[in-house]
């Protein structure tokens, strides 16, 4: 299945500058297929578990010298190592915190040799021991994006219309029809690479939703390799509740009124850490960096992918079935459009910069009484666009005008919703199918297939 990140990976493959890459990002979002995909690349291709082959790691132990590492890992797995041939891929490398470290003196003493790593939990061995500054560089992956679904599903005519469609015009009522259906197997498939390959293969959605609860499971079974016993449960208690308000202003009250907000802020803290939580994060939005005018302590939160969240509250696939087509279809009525302003969420984060960890942020007013409330506030091409996302044909959008007349050097909004493109005034509006494409009007090119 192509993956958009593939690109970024050739082109560091290419690079005279090229320094060991480390690709983060939550487990099972296919962090390992894209490297053995790049491996083809390659005239040798080496690939080191080091949760599988725990005993390689007193390879590590003895020094970080990089020849002596690669002569050894040579005769051990009777596979050359030969710099510009070879790709040397250390998976699963949080469990062996030597071969990070040892990351910086690939790059300083054999800077030839193509040298990749992935892991699930990097991020907490990293904050652990550091990563030497300027001698590693960073990769961050996330699910597959509606576009990725779209390349995986045989769709890609239809992905590059999306891709150069503007708001100006509409497409036409099949078009915009069948972008609708298959927006709604995204939203019951999801973008877990294992998930998606079950829905090509076997278009069977009682096998997807196997999947999908196994995957959570194995983010459950996680939880005892980064917290500590005593925040188990707070960490069950999240997992489990979260789902059900997710795209909500977030209080701890709102999980349980049994424990404070200094119990359970750290648990979730590493529910962030881990990849299966993000954050969007209140911004004032007068202008570029958003970050600049963030307050970390007002925001809402995501869970790493839509067909999961909906697995976790309990919805079977066979009820998800066409909710965006069917919207008469009673059961969704609750939450569909948090589920649709999730989605564009997950969207936003897979369409931006691989080599940095993006941020997504909101706006609100917070005069009193205001209920006026911008869903996602983006920064492109040093333009800031408040988004709305409506998971029907949309309303009168008064939060939207209200956030345009407040900041009047903002040139336009973005509405999603399930109507057609339009332009009224300066609110563009686009199919919730389309945030690919309204990225690439805004900023051409960003995302190619």
């Amino acid at each position: 299945m192509k993956r958009l990140i593939f690109q970024y990976l050739i082109e560091w493959m290419d690079s005279s500058k090229r320094k060991p890459l480390l690709i983060r990002g939550a487990r099972q979002v296919g962090k390992t297929h894209i490297i053995r995909q790049l491996g083809k690349k390659f005239k040798y291709f080496l690939e080191i578990n080091f949760e599988r082959t725990k005993e390689i790691k007193a390879i590590f132990e003895e020094n970080l010298d990089p020849k002596r590492i690669c002569e050894q890992l040579e005769l051990v797995f009777n596979q050359k190592i030969i710099p510009q041939q070879t790709l040397l891929f250390f998976d699963e490398i949080q469990a062996c915190q030597e071969a990070i470290i040892a990351l910086r003196y690939f790059y300083e003493e054999m800077p030839e040799l193509h040298v990749i790593a992935a892991g699930s939990l990097l991020d907490f061995v990293i904050e652990k021991i550091g990563v030497p500054v300027g001698r590693v560089s960073f990769c961050y992956m996330y699910p597959m994006s509606f576009i990725e679904f779209l390349l995986a599903t045989e769709n890609e005519l239809f992905a590059q219309e999306l891709l150069r469609h503007t708001s100006k015009e509409n497409l036409i009522e099949p078009l915009h029809q069948k972008g609708l259906k298959l927006l709604s197997e995204y939203m019951l498939v999801g973008g877990m690479p294992e998930a998606v390959l079950c829905w090509i293969t076997q278009r069977n959605s009682k096998s997807c939703s196997e999947i999908h609860h196994t995957i959570i499971d194995a983010y459950r079974q996680d939880f005892s390799k980064y917290a500590k016993k005593t925040q188990l449960k707070y960490i069950e208690l999240l997992f489990n509740r979260i789902p059900t308000i997710i795209c909500e202003h977030f209080k701890f009250s709102q999980i349980t009124p049994d424990y404070q907000k200094r119990e359970l802020a750290p648990c979730l803290d590493l529910l962030i850490k881990a990849g299966v939580m993000q954050k969007v994060i209140y911004s004032a939005s007068n202008g570029i960096p958003l970050g600049a005018e963030a307050n970390p302590e007002r925001f809402k939160l995501l869970f790493l992918d839509v067909a999961l969240t909906q697995a976790m509250l309990g919805l079977e696939m066979k009820e998800m079935k066409d909710w965006i087509l069917q919207p008469e279809k009673t059961f969704h009525q609750i939450n569909k459009g948090k589920m649709a302003e999730a989605f564009v969420g997950q969207e936003l984060l897979a369409y931006s910069n691989f080599s940095s960890q993006p941020g997504l942020y909101y706006w609100h007013r917070l005069s009193p009484g205001s209920t006026a409330e911008v869903d996602y506030v983006l920064s492109l091409q040093q333009k800031i666009i408040p988004i709305e996302v409506k998971s029907g044909r949309g309303g009168t959008l008064k939060s939207m005008h209200t956030f345009l007349e407040t900041k009047e050097s903002i040139e336009m909004g973005w509405r999603f919703s399930t109507q057609n493109y339009l332009v009224y005034e300066k609110i563009h509006s686009f199919p919730l199918y389309a945030v690919a494409g309204a990225i690439n009007q805004t900023m051409p090119a960003t995302i190619k297939i």
